[in-house]
């Protein structure tokens, strides 16, 4: 965990940068006392907003598609994370009628 001068500290950034992507809920900090509290995962999210600010120069607009789909595929490769673990739990004639069944069923192309 880490407080609102720490992350802005080790992401070097601006005080009001990070006020601002607060209020975008861009960032969603944890409460304490008044106070944010920031989450190993909270600071990490700060520090890919400032790769794709400065790095990548997206602006508002961008940000705002960009982060609900990041969202979205990190939401889903937890998913499959999920599926394969249970997978990999069930007997191996279950897992060996599972691959076959994947084997014939055709890939969909996006």
């Amino acid at each position: 965990m880490a407080d609102f001068d720490e992350v802005i500290r080790s992401c070097r950034i601006e005080r009001i940068e990070l006020e601002t992507w607060i209020e975008r809920r861009w960032v969603l900090p944890a409460r304490d006392d008044g106070n944010y509290v920031f989450s190993e995962t909270d600071v990490a999210r700060v520090s890919l907003i400032c790769d794709l600010t400065r790095d990548l120069a997206l602006d508002e607009d961008a940000m705002s598609v960009v982060l609900p789909l990041l969202d979205q595929v990190y939401a889903l490769r937890s998913s499959l994370r999920r599926v394969a673990e249970a997978i990999g739990g069930l007997p191996e004639p279950t897992r060996a009628q599972l691959r076959e069944q994947l084997r014939k069923t055709p890939r969909r192309r996006p």
